[in-house]
Order: C-alpha cells, then structure tokens, then sequence
C-alpha cells in the first residue's frame, strides 16, 4: 500500500508553515500512512547564535509568516546565548516514533507551535518532555513525563536519531520540507520545499497518472 515518508526537522520555519498544508492533506486522504524522517536541520550546534544569523533567521520566519498567515514569537532570537541545536526536538520526535508511532506527526508539530508561535525553548530535555508527553496523552495515549524522558535519554533513540540524519544524507535531501510517495519500494519525490495541500493533490494526482500510464503501455 502506497505511503507518505515526510523527511523535515521541528525547528525548519518552512516546515513549520507546511504543516497545515499536510495535516489538511492527509485529512483528505483517511488510511494513508505517514512516515516521518527528522532530517537534523543544525544539528550538534554548539554555537549561540550572532547577530547575523538573528537577522537571516528573522528575514525567514518573515517570508513564512507572509507566505502562511502563521504567528512567529521572536523570544529565541533576543537571548545572547541561545544554541540553535536542532537535535534534541528531532531526538523527542523520534523517542515518539519509537513509543507511539500514531502520534509522532502531533508531538512534531507541538514541538514547532511550542517554538516558533510560543517561544519556547526546545533544546531542553524538560521542556521537550512536557511538550511530547502532553502531545501523545492529547491523542489518546498514555504517557507520563518521565517515561517519555527514558526512551527520549536512551542510546536507541540518540542513535535511531543519527541514523535518520544519515539517511536523509544518503537520500541527498537538499531542503526541508520533503515530502516522497513511496510504492512497493519506489520513491518519487511529491515536493521538496513548501507547497499548498492543493498542489500537494495535483503532484500526487501526477505520479498516481504517470504510473497508470506506464502500466497501460508496458
């Protein structure tokens, strides 16, 4: 049966505005199994962000705030000694693939609303607890904080995590986010880069063609 493999990072802006798009899609296509891929956007970054970056970041969330309607808190961007690592909200997002595979897409994007329209800081632990374990429990699941906390720690999910990175590098994925239809094996790239739910269905409706065709003449 055909799938979705979402490969993207809770901290990429772009991602953040595609979201709904998705969400929407899927919603239009009840069944379709959806895998996410986190794809370490800057991950291990051990710097705190300067100024120049502030101001490249700030110019991005611009663009997709005009682009999506979407509200973005700046609250990361005034700290002095904010570290742009992007590892530990892929890491939760896979611990989350690993305890509850129906509510990874809910806990990746309350890890984007808790950052980018909130404000939070989701390279901490704590924080991206709370946030997971909420996310999962709201989708009818049970989890508690510590739990979560235990697999998110574990050396399985640091290296479940690695080992997505490397597969996005394998792949040559060159931005976020990507979106692949895969069928018996075969990937065929939807979209990489935002696009609306609308021409999400026309190049899925696309490929769906293609293969018919293909089929007809062989």
């Amino acid at each position: 049966m055909p799938s979705l493999i979402y490969i993207a990072d809770p901290m990429c802006s772009w991602c953040y505005g595609f979201s709904s798009e998705l969400t929407a899609l899927l919603d239009g296509l009840p069944g379709l199994r959806l895998d996410i891929v986190v794809g370490g956007l800057r991950a291990y970054n051990t710097v705190p962000m300067d100024d120049a970056l502030k101001s490249r970041l700030q110019n991005a969330w611009a663009q997709v705030a005009e682009r999506t309607g979407l509200s973005f808190s700046t609250a990361v961007l005034e700290r002095k000694d904010f570290v742009y690592n992007t590892e530990p909200a892929c890491r939760a997002v896979v611990a989350a693939r690993m305890l509850a595979p129906a509510a990874c897409l809910a806990v990746f994007e309350a890890i984007q609303q808790a950052f980018y329209a909130e404000g939070k800081d989701v390279t901490q632990s704590e924080a991206l607890c709370e946030i997971a374990a909420g996310a999962i429990a709201a989708a009818g699941i049970p989890m508690d904080e510590q739990t979560f906390l235990a697999t998110f720690k574990s050396e399985a999910a640091v290296m479940a995590t690695y080992h997505d990175f490397e597969q996005t590098k394998r792949w040559k994925v060159q931005g976020y986010p990507t979106l692949v239809l895969e069928r018996d094996g075969a990937l065929d790239l939807v979209t990489s880069g935002y696009v609306t739910m609308r021409e999400l269905v026309e190049r899925l409706q696309a490929l769906v063609d293609a293969e018919s065709d293909a089929s007809a003449s062989s």
